[in-house]
């Protein structure tokens, strides 16, 4: 909730009516549950939570709005932007008790304040099929290398050999690594975000074997003639 002087809040004074049916809520331990896992406090280093549930609710598609780019179904949600699904029980929650995967979902994004600087986002990734390839064993070391997941990207992006990337670690937490590198004589960084995510649990041919896979990848400068997204 962003302005205009509402404040988010655990309890309400009446039952929810939205559209005018009643969508009353199950305070049942699964709920509270499903609630501790999506509020803060996260996992250490994890901003936001994944969760696996199965809901049960109301959803309301809103109203059709025109728009310059076409026709949108809103009217719920920050200005109007969104449809609604209303939870009225939790009916399961999965849990999180691998130490060995990633539940984190925020971002992470290069650390740029300084105007005039900028960063860019690299080519576009699909953990799902990184996932497949080690999968069907063609690159068996995605099981147990992040960092070597994260040079290969990086040789992809650069056409510079791997052997000549230095990354270097800048943070790291459970079941995530985030890696810098800065060529030597250059204005550029590049930063590359190597997780295994707790989605691809459920996609992976062994649930127990989840494969490193790059999630995000950043050149970011603050050199004059650089031609990533300006920051002002």
């Amino acid at each position: 909730m962003y302005c205009c002087g509402v404040t988010a809040g655990k309890h309400r004074s009446k039952e929810l009516r939205v559209e005018d049916i009643p969508v009353p809520l199950a305070d049942n331990e699964q709920f509270r549950q499903f609630e501790k896992l999506i509020n803060p406090p996260f996992r250490p280093g994890a901003h936001g939570s994944i969760v696996h549930a199965t809901l049960l609710g109301r959803f309301f598609s809103g109203r059709q709005i025109k728009y310059p780019k076409g026709i949108f179904w809103g009217g719920y949600g920050h200005m109007g932007c969104c449809t609604l699904l209303a939870i009225q029980e939790v009916k399961s929650v999965g849990a999180q008790n691998r130490d060995d995967l990633d539940y984190g979902e925020a971002y992470d994004d290069p650390d740029i304040v300084k105007v005039g600087c900028g960063l860019r986002d690299l080519a576009p990734f699909d953990p799902l099929k990184a996932q497949q390839q080690a999968d069907n064993g063609s690159q068996e070391w995605i099981f147990d290398d992040p960092r070597q997941v994260a040079s290969e990207a990086l040789e992809r992006f650069t056409n510079i050999e791997r052997s000549s990337i230095a990354l270097k670690e800048k943070r790291k937490w459970q079941g995530r690594y985030v890696y810098e590198w800065k060529p030597e004589g250059k204005a550029d960084t590049y930063m590359v975000v190597v997780s295994r995510p707790y989605v691809l649990s459920f996609y992976a041919h062994d649930p127990k074997r989840v494969a490193w896979v790059v999630i995000h990848a950043y050149l970011s400068s603050c050199d004059k003639g650089n031609t990533v997204r300006r920051i002002r």
